[in-house]
């Protein structure tokens, strides 16, 4: 499987936001940047995600693609927040792509409507693209491999876990997921898998479990693992478990 042509000088993951939907241990919600070779991926944007980025000196412009994973707004919500501050603040130039699942266009769209009513107005003064992914295939955007694979969570939101492929270096996402074997495809020979374990031992519908994570681990092909996502109780056991935990500004050398 390619994992993008050329040996980065430099590579890096940086966990931006890596808390719940809840806030969970004063984190700020799911969003992960990719570096590699000069380019500037975002893996998820929930909505604290402009202020996770002001907070680490993370310029949102220097952003050039944003992959969503599904349609909850700990995961999608902060797009609207960095489209209006590249139209009204920032005065961005550079190009963004945001893609997502099925689904995405619309939801963005109506979104931006419900945060900042009266911004019909408002339209991007640089190349501004909103695009939705097919299952189970590659898709080549400007030279990053995305491969977006169904994944177990709240059907409305079209879930996805996530294959992210640039400069030599594979970064794969679980996004919000029950135990799927599409875990075991999307973290095939990774560089890094960064996968949900929302709770330790309490069952969850449409989330992992630590408990559920230890049993499959042995399956699971990646060259290293971060988990992410961590409720109050998966977080007081974080310091236990052999795996490394995320935590907001976290950063993986890849």
């Amino acid at each position: 499987m390619s994992t993008g042509a050329g040996t980065p000088a430099r590579a890096r993951v940086q966990f931006i936001g890596s808390g719940d939907a809840f806030g969970s241990g004063g984190r700020f919600q799911t969003c992960i940047l990719f570096d590699a070779d000069g380019r500037r991926i975002l893996i998820d944007c929930g909505a604290s995600s402009l202020v996770a980025m002001r907070a680490l000196g993370i310029d949102p412009n220097s952003v050039d693609l944003i992959v969503l994973t599904h349609l909850h707004g700990d995961h999608c919500a902060g797009v609207p927040f960095l489209l209006l501050d590249a139209m009204a603040g920032a005065r961005r130039k550079r190009p963004l792509r945001v893609v997502g699942p099925a689904g995405s266009v619309v939801h963005l769209q109506q979104l931006f409507g419900l945060l900042w009513p009266g911004s019909g107005g408002l339209r991007p003064r640089f190349d501004y693209r909103c695009d939705e992914l097919p299952l189970a295939q590659a898709s080549e955007l400007d030279g990053v491999l995305v491969t977006p694979y169904a994944a177990l969570h709240t059907p409305e939101t079209s879930p996805t876990m996530v294959r992210v492929a640039f400069g030599g270096k594979v970064v794969a996402y679980s996004g919000d997921t029950e135990w799927s074997e599409n875990i075991v495809r999307v973290a095939d020979g990774a560089d890094l898998l960064i996968c949900e374990c929302s709770a330790y031992e309490r069952p969850l519908r449409t989330h992992m479990n630590y408990r559920t994570w230890q049993m499959h681990r042995a399956r699971v092909n990646a060259r290293a693992v971060v988990l992410t996502h961590m409720d109050g109780d998966m977080l007081a056991k974080a310091g236990e478990v052999p795996e490394r935990c995320a935590s907001d500004g976290l950063v993986i050398e890849l």
